[in-house]
């Protein structure tokens, strides 16, 4: 591991540590108590529980603009979609394994497989991502890191979207077949997630472009979603304490740090044919620890916030001994260059 790699996880480790501060500390105003529940997109236990304030406010303000400007700026005929479905096809099929293993243990409530899915494969491409696919592979490799990053959050989130929503209009009492489709294509069409990518690919497909004004604005909107999750990710040890879910948080950890790669490193070398470089970059993406989105996904639907924020915090902790432990699998395979 990088000195720049390890710099940036004691970074995220000092942020999360001044949030857990600062709601310990009674800054952000009353912390709710333990075993409160919420319902999506509710003040859940209180209008005044920091951790909801802050979720909220990046659930409905900083992600849409950040997925709203990702798509409009993207070049689609640029990007190489060989190479991304390498990733993307076994990271879906991870996704959908995972929640089907947590729909058939009967996990409750409704919208908990879905939102355990999210922390099981969904990664810090960003804070943590960035500086290493840049220390590790240069300039080339940095710029495929890139563009497996436009797309990360585009399909994940929105095909988990897609999930919690049915289930959760599954849920409603009596509801029909018709009825549940009709709730999950409307919930979905307008959720924060969602939304703001449909609208940034029709924006993308005019050409217009966006005025320096705001793109600038979406810009400095979509920035701050990374501290404040990270602040938020604090704030929800504080609620939920150390203890809370640590058993499947270190599974979720192990299956993202360990077996999501793995699949990846399968079916890119064996179904795809990737080798070298774009090999290695694919891997380390799919070996990336939880990311905060798992955190504020958790708190949209009122559930398993004890359990993303501990998964967040574990294998960000382990990370630094399992991506030793790739890089030297990818070294012995002669994709480190």
């Amino acid at each position: 591991m990088t000195l720049a790699v390890l710099y940036k996880l004691l970074a995220i480790m000092a942020t999360v540590a001044m949030g857990w501060l600062a709601a310990r500390l009674g800054w952000l105003g009353r912390i709710a108590a333990k075993g409160g529940t919420g319902t999506r997109g509710s003040a859940g236990t209180g209008g005044n529980d920091p951790a909801r304030v802050l979720s909220n406010v990046a659930f409905t303000l900083f992600v849409p603009a950040l997925l709203f400007r990702t798509m409009v700026r993207q070049d689609l005929s640029a990007m190489p979609w060989p190479t991304l479905a390498a990733y993307f096809v076994p990271a879906v099929l991870c996704a959908l394994g995972f929640y089907a293993w947590q729909r058939r243990a009967g996990l409750q409530p409704a919208a908990a497989p879905a939102t355990r899915s999210v922390a099981a494969v969904y990664g810090n491409a960003v804070q943590l991502g960035i500086p290493m696919a840049a220390a590790l592979f240069g300039e080339s490799g940095l710029a495929l890191h890139l563009a497996l990053v436009s797309l990360h959050g585009v399909l994940l989130l929105t095909m988990l979207t897609v999930l919690v929503e049915a289930d959760i209009a599954r849920g409603t009492e009596q509801a029909s077949h018709r009825d549940t489709l009709r709730i999950t294509v409307r919930n979905t069409l307008i959720h924060p997630v969602v939304l703001p990518v449909i609208m940034g690919l029709a924006w993308n497909l005019t050409g217009i472009g966006l005025h320096p004004v705001i793109d600038q604005t979406l810009l400095g909107l979509g920035s701050a979603g990374v501290p404040v999750c990270l602040v938020l990710i604090g704030v929800s040890l504080a609620t939920h304490g150390a203890r809370e879910g640590l058993a499947i948080a270190l599974r979720l950890s192990a299956f993202k740090l360990l077996l999501m790669p793995a699949v990846v490193l399968l079916v890119a070398h064996l179904g795809f044919g990737l080798a070298g470089m774009p090999l290695a970059v694919l891997v380390m993406m799919a070996a990336l620890p939880v990311g905060s989105n798992a955190i504020i996904f958790a708190q949209r639907y009122g559930t398993q916030e004890g359990v993303a924020t501990l998964a967040i915090l574990a294998s960000t902790v382990c990370f630094m001994a399992t991506a030793a432990l790739w890089l030297a699998l990818l070294g012995a395979m002669g994709a480190m260059g």
